[in-house]
């Protein structure tokens, strides 16, 4: 929570720096902005919680302690599960209540923070509003940012419009601290100003003024700006500032509007096009099938300057039609993906409870299998998996707003791989098993080509006798630590291998569902840099553990090829792993 407290201090420190607000406003901020950041830590924290937990007791043999006093693993997790249960429900109910309304006070927050010392909101390249002006410069500069640049500025009338415009080389900016007055000096410019006649024939003859002026001087009352409540709430209809309740009530109204978008624009179409009052009085099943092509008979029928005009209706017709479908269109568009932003708001509050529950059942018999507690190992299995899902939502999210897939599945779906993973872990840990075996899928091909490939019965004798007849003797320190490199050796080999599943599976889903949007992109090369600096790192140890393997029993065994370990190992380890595995067994075997 700290760490994206601090994050999203970062992210609005344009809107808090130099406004010189109390200390009470930058409390309420950050305790308006904690609450909007609870989806995404309290996953993150039940998933590395019960890792290191979980994983501190079987590191520890507190597991192995349960067992022999009869106790398994379910009922060791019985009273957490019920608690993350609570959790769960928990969850939905902050999502619920808590969060839409520190979303909204949030959003007013900061749209009243924007209106505080306006003097300073001055961006370059960008109108500003300021007082009864808009304007905007193109640069500032001097010790406090005094003076400025090309100066346009829009003036605010009763009608509504930018009917008085003044252009400026420079200007500078003069005022007081106890003075609500702020002083705007203009330097070689123009004004102009549209002159609103009552006659079309007086408009014509004095459409507007334009003066000159080598200094102009503007005053502007700042005063009912400054007076500024802190605690307004003027916004209150964002899809993450509602209930459940409210969210269904907008998602209604949201429908209702894209049905009748639709149909306005059906009928709309039908009007233009004269296809109500096409036919009105004839019974069309009673008329002849035409011979001719109808629109021929234009040429015999009409001269040039009524087909001309013909011609032009339609053309006006169609061209009608076309911007009034690509208007309707555009709508549609806007409607649709506030619509699904409302839909998938109203489904994450339920899926932050169910991704409580499961990451629990994901992480406790993680941590059980992989025997690792504390803030190593788990910590980067537990931001990996969880990145992962994190990611995989975001994408999923992506594409739904867009339309590519339905906001159920854009909320739902790192919830529903995450959901077949919870189950195999739990069973695999209550089965007191390991990550993952493929022995079953390997043991089948490596028999039929032992058994392809294989020699003669009697060198298979001969060779094995000769294999056997190593007589060494090996100090038993040496042995205990090959035994410590090759139990690292498959440790880090698993990591690996898992990682280059998640890469493979990872980069499969999000080019099914992500439309390649420019976030998407990066989202992901961010990803795979990631995911690819880890498997080389956890590849590299691999490494150093099977090369101080065979490092012990140099000139006793052979060592397989180190060079065919990198050329294979990098894009294919899956599959050099049970090689080099096998064969570290079968080593270590004729050493004993």
């Amino acid at each position: 929570m700290f760490i994206l407290l601090l994050q999203t201090i970062w992210l609005f420190i344009s809107e808090l720096a130099g406004k010189d607000l109390d200390f009470s406003v930058i409390i309420k901020f950050l305790t308006y902005a904690t609450p909007r950041l609870i989806p995404m830590v309290l996953p993150l924290t039940i998933l590395l919680t019960s890792i290191m937990i979980f994983g501190n007791f079987a590191e520890n043999y507190e597991f192995a302690a349960m067992k022999s006093s009869g106790i398994s693993l379910q009922r060791a997790m019985r009273t957490l599960s019920v608690f993350i249960f609570f959790v769960g429900i928990g969850a939905f109910l902050f999502s619920n209540t808590v969060i839409p309304n520190s979303e909204r006070k949030f959003v007013n927050l900061r749209k009243n923070i924007v209106k505080v010392k306006p003097a300073m909101v001055i961006t370059p390249n960008q109108f500003n509003d300021l007082g009864d002006i808009n304007i905007r410069v193109s640069e500032k500069y001097g010790d406090n940012d005094q003076f400025i640049k090309d100066v346009i500025i829009h003036k605010k009338g009763v009608r509504a419009g930018n009917f008085t415009v003044i252009k400026a080389t420079d200007g500078e900016l003069k005022g007081s601290i106890d003075s609500d007055l702020i002083t705007l000096v203009l330097n070689d410019g123009n004004y102009y100003d549209e002159i609103q006649q009552k006659s079309p024939k007086q408009r014509k003859k004095l459409p507007f003024a334009k003066t000159y002026f080598k200094q102009y001087v503007l005053n502007m009352d700042l005063s009912s700006l400054d007076n500024v409540d802190m605690d307004a709430q003027q916004y209150s209809k964002g899809y993450n500032m509602l209930n459940v309740s409210g969210l269904k009530n907008e998602i209604d109204t949201l429908s209702i509007q894209v049905n009748d978008e639709v149909v306005s624009t059906q009928e709309d179409v039908n009007r233009r096009n004269g296809f109500k009052e096409l036919n009105r009085n004839l019974k069309i099943d009673t008329l002849k099938k035409a011979t001719v092509d109808t629109l021929d008979l234009i040429n015999d029928r009409f001269n040039v300057r009524q087909k001309s005009q013909i011609y032009n209706l339609a053309f006006s017709n169609v061209d009608g039609v076309i911007r009034r479908i690509q208007t309707s269109k555009r709508t549609l568009e806007v409607k649709k993906r506030a619509l699904n932003k409302y839909e998938m708001s109203l489904h994450d509050k339920y899926a932050l409870g169910i991704a409580c529950v499961l990451l629990f059942f994901v992480g406790a018999p993680l941590g059980a299998i992989i025997r690792k507690g504390g803030l190593g190992l788990p910590i980067v299995i537990g931001v990996v998996l969880f990145l992962t899902y994190h990611f995989i939502g975001i994408f999923a999210k992506n594409g739904a707003e867009e339309g590519g897939v339905p906001p159920f599945v854009g909320s739902w779906l790192s919830t529903f791989i995450i959901f077949p993973l919870s189950i195999f872990l739990t069973y695999r840990a209550t089965r007191d098993r390991g990550f993952v075996s493929f022995d079953i899928l390997i043991q089948p091909i490596r028999d039929f080509f032992e058994k392809k490939f294989s020699k003669s019965k009697e060198n298979k004798v001969e060779n094995s006798l000769v294999d056997e007849e190593i007589d060494v003797v090996i100090d038993e320190n040496i042995l205990l630590q090959a035994e410590k490199d090759k139990s690292d050796f498959q440790e880090n080999s698993i990591l690996v291998i898992s990682l280059f599943i998640l890469l493979v599976l990872v980069n499969t889903a999000i080019t099914l569902i992500s439309k390649g949007t420019g976030d998407s992109k990066i989202m992901l090369l961010l990803f795979n840099c990631l995911g690819i600096i880890a498997y080389l790192v956890f590849y590299f140890k691999s490494y150093v553990s099977h090369r101080s393997f065979y490092a012990h029993f140099k000139g006793i065994i052979n060592k397989p090829s180190l060079l065919l370990f990198f050329i294979l190992g990098i894009p294919l380890y899956p599959f050099v792993y049970f090689y080099y595995k096998n064969k570290m067994n079968k080593d270590l075997n004729k050493i004993r």
